[in-house]
């Protein structure tokens, strides 16, 4: 990758969508620190999302910009979540699923209505976050209730126009930079995020641990890196996999050309998904938490049961999410690979497998082996977002130095899954500037 990198930079033109992207991505950081007024964020710090998993979330995804009460709070957010709706929309409703059918006017179509839905979503639930701060609210003008009112109605305007603008900066690098805007800016944030963990640890709690003698925080440290990096391994590899299913078309004599006999395949990628069927199972289960949480009733009976058996160290949730994630799995299989389409487009253009008969016979073979490779990458999943995340969770010396909240397997999947495709997007720039060179 280093390598890809630095061929990258000796190119002009790729070498200025780099410094575009970069500059984009330094403009998104420095919106994190900037505090939204009305807020007092020094007696605020972390104690609006210690006991409660979605906001945890929500502060590792934005790079502590929400618990630090920025005008970023809300990051990326509210955009994925549109574009989740948008995606499971367009395969109930008709209309939609002709838009997406129509080309490039169709995508527009849906990006806009992707980008309005957007909106909405970060004014619910930036009023549901401007609830959950109200006890650190500041009035601007006084302390009438006047004052009050206004100062909760800018804070929702502001939450909601920096969710708009993180949405602008992630379009602009999918158009004009390198890369999808949109997982960057969730990239940037994670890494943000578990950087300044490890930094106030070595810092500050394992500083003062060695002075004394104690060298107990950075053993723990060293485990926590092993673990990310086993972690890393584990996911280049089964992120980088796939099963090939050989091609053969026919020859096919058309005019005084004879075309087709090559011989090609289909690749069908062991976690086509990626990282969805984690984000749709784990924010399906904190959905009523965050309800619970902005309506005021955590403490409530309703509340403590849930905490206890779904929220995060709840009793059921590892059952709960393992499940979730493997029905999420097959979900987003379908949408991503259809036998029927492939089968048929392969008929059409006398193109088929070896051994097995063109039309049904094809779809049904192709749709044995994508699910039993669908079976795998979610297994894949439901073990990589379970197992590596309770042990951060259950090792108190993790939970200590906030390693627990820094990262998570999910993070790590999600950090992997962008570093890779931004890896991907450098080289096949780097390919078609070779390819116009050489056309010259």
């Amino acid at each position: 990758m280093l390598q890809t990198i630095k061929n990258a930079f000796l190119s002009p033109d790729i070498r200025k969508k780099m410094l575009y992207t970069f500059i984009l991505i330094l403009i998104y950081r420095i919106g994190c620190f900037v505090p939204i007024p009305g807020l007092n964020v020094a007696e605020m710090g972390f104690t609006t999302v210690a006991n409660n998993d979605f906001l945890q979330m929500l502060s590792t995804v934005t790079g502590s910009s929400f618990q630090n009460g920025t005008i970023f709070a809300l990051g990326i957010v509210p955009f994925i979540n549109s574009f989740i709706i948008m995606q499971l929309l367009t395969l109930i409703i008709p209309k939609l699923e002709k838009l997406s059918k129509d080309g490039e006017e169709g995508r527009k179509k849906i990006t806009q209505y992707t980008r309005y839905l957007s909106i909405l979503l970060a004014i619910i639930q930036a009023i549901g976050i401007m609830f959950a701060w109200q006890d650190f609210i500041a009035p601007v003008f006084g302390d009438s209730k006047t004052s009050e009112i206004f100062t909760m109605i800018c804070i929702v305007l502001i939450l909601t126009g920096g969710s708009s603008l993180v949405m602008w900066l992630g379009e602009r690098i999918t158009e004009y930079g390198i890369g999808n805007g949109t997982s960057l800016i969730i990239f940037i944030g994670i890494i943000s995020t578990l950087g300044n963990s490890i930094l106030t640890a070595a810092g500050s709690t394992i500083h003062e641990q060695v002075k004394s003698g104690d060298l107990t925080g950075i053993w723990y440290l060293l485990g926590f890196i092993l673990l990310v990096l086993v972690l890393f391994v584990f996911i280049v590899f089964v992120d980088m996999a796939d099963r090939k299913i050989q091609v053969q078309y026919a020859k096919q004599i058309k005019g005084n050309k004879m075309y087709g006999g090559q011989s090609t395949h289909i690749p069908i990628k062991v976690n086509a998904s990626g990282v969805m069927p984690i984000i749709f199972a784990t924010s399906l289960i904190m959905f009523p938490q965050m309800i619970i949480q902005f309506a005021g009733a955590s403490t409530s009976g309703f509340g403590l049961w849930w905490t206890e058996w779904l929220g995060t160290n709840g009793k059921l949730y590892p059952l709960i999410a393992f499940i979730l994630i493997i029905f999420f799995a097959y979900f987003y299989a379908q949408i991503q690979f259809n036998p029927d389409d492939v089968a048929r487009m392969l008929q059409q253009n006398g193109g088929f497998i070896p051994g097995i008969r063109p039309g049904k016979a094809t779809s049904d073979h192709l749709r044995k082996i994508n699910n039993r490779l669908t079976l795998f990458g979610a297994l894949f999943l439901a073990i990589i977002a379970l197992i590596p995340t309770l042990i951060l969770q259950q090792v108190d010396g993790f939970a200590t130095f906030g390693f627990n909240n820094a990262f998570s397997a999910t993070g790590l999947l999600i950090v992997v899954s962008v570093a890779l495709e931004f890896q991907k997007q450098l080289e096949s720039q780097l390919l078609i500037k070779n390819n116009k060179g050489f056309l010259k």
